[in-house]
């Protein structure tokens, strides 16, 4: 092993210097040199990237997979530099535990062969599941990490090459004004004439070997200080085109941000077409024998929803829905009562009047908007409507003026 003791102490000895400079300019007995206005302002826009790059990779993590002991065991594979095996996802899981079932119970009977048509779509939802978080680590977390762990890396290394430039830089400063200091004090004492009746005039002489020593030392401490400054800049030169490239960084991010979002555009779209396809089935399988309490046709849905899912009460200038059509027998018939009709014991919601309505005949029920009242329906009746009860009061109410509350 080679053993440089010379190397070591001179090592030591700079950071030793180093190390009382910095702690001078802290307690505020030294001066700092500081860094250029741009020089700056790319260090700060370069904190704040690599602070908000982390907890966007973080929180996106999370998101793509919410068990924590899964990210521990997906980050020692990583740094094990080993292939990370499949993971069943929970709808994968979901819909086998449903095809097994169905199994049990008889694939032939209603509920068997329902769970084998939930299980296959959700066994489907698993798999587009998959692919999303697959999509989403290689177009975007990946891209993330690579910052954080190879370019912010390099970029901190050199800042930190600059911060300690910069003090060697200070030091020097300091010691040629101390130099300059002792300098101008020898030569001052220099100067005065000597008093050869003085019982030890060689003070004299002492003096000027002094002001020739601090000479010298001036002269080489301008040297090094000089050394120092070049240095000094020559590495601000570096660390400045490195957070410069900064905005190439976000450049690249932009681009991948796009494609998470794509990504998740994918996904919920295939989601939603699965289970539209599943409601269709279940449908043409059950026909109507197991209804929705508070299925609302597409036409209503439209209505009560506007962009961005606020509801059509909130939009500037919104206007009342048409009056939904009514079936044959809709209104009062022989087939429904409304002063008849009693409320389940289960199934009853809350809903917040969105307009106005004026009922139309008795069977009906007049409706003030903001208002909340109690709505549930019943079997056999048109699915744009509702029965709406307030206080002793009952009739039907058009699912269209409603908003319907958990």
């Amino acid at each position: 092993m080679d053993f440089n003791v010379k190397k070591l102490a001179s090592d030591a000895g700079v950071f030793f210097t180093r190390a009382v400079q910095f702690t001078e300019e802290k307690l505020g007995q030294a001066e700092k040199t500081e860094l250029d206005a741009h020089l700056e302002n790319l260090v700060a826009r370069g904190d704040c990237t690599k602070n908000w790059t982390e907890k966007i990779f973080r929180q996106t993590e999370v998101l793509l997979q919410p068990n924590p002991s899964a990210r521990i065991e997906e980050f020692f594979y990583e740094k094990l530099d080993k292939k990370i095996p499949l993971r069943t996802t929970n709808a994968e899981l979901l819909g086998q535990h449903m095809l097994d079932a169905a199994k049990d119970f008889g694939p032939g009977t209603p509920y068997g062969s329902t769970l084998t048509t939930v299980g296959e779509y959700q066994k489907k939802l698993g798999g587009a599941e998959r692919e999303f978080l697959q999509t989403s680590a290689i177009n975007f977390l990946t891209p993330l990490r690579n910052f954080l762990e190879g370019d912010w890396r390099t970029i901190s290394k050199e800042r930190r090459l600059l911060e300690n430039r910069r003090l060697d830089l200070d030091v020097c400063k300091a010691r040629v004004k101390k130099a300059k200091l002792q300098e101008a004090k020898a030569a001052c004492e220099g100067d005065a004439a000597p008093d050869f009746q003085e019982t030890r005039p060689r003070n004299y002489v002492l003096s000027a070997s002094a002001s020739a020593l601090w000479s010298e030392e001036l002269d080489k401490s301008e040297h090094e200080l000089r050394v120092a400054q070049t240095e000094f800049d020559r590495q601000a030169e570096v660390t400045r085109l490195l957070l410069e490239g900064i905005s190439s960084t976000h450049v690249n991010h932009l681009r991948c941000l796009h494609e998470f979002v794509e990504a998740q555009a994918a996904y919920y779209a295939q989601c939603h077409l699965y289970m539209q396809e599943l409601q269709k089935e279940l449908r043409s399988a059950n026909g109507d024998s197991v209804p929705n309490a508070f299925a609302v046709s597409p036409s209503s849905s439209g209505a009560l929803a506007g962009p961005s899912g606020l509801s059509s009460s909130s939009l500037p200038g919104a206007s009342p829905p048409p009056r939904p059509p009514v079936s044959p027998g809709g209104r009062e018939s022989g087939t429904l009562k409304i002063e008849e009709v009693q409320p389940p014991a289960t199934g009853t919601r809350k809903a917040k009047v969105l307009y106005d309505y004026d009922a139309a005949d008795t069977s009906e029920l007049s409706l003030l908007a903001d208002e909340l009242i109690t709505v549930y329906t019943v079997p056999g009746m048109d699915p744009d409507w509702l029965v709406g009860e307030r206080g002793n009061q009952k009739g039907k109410v058009p699912v269209t003026y409603l908003e319907l509350l958990s």
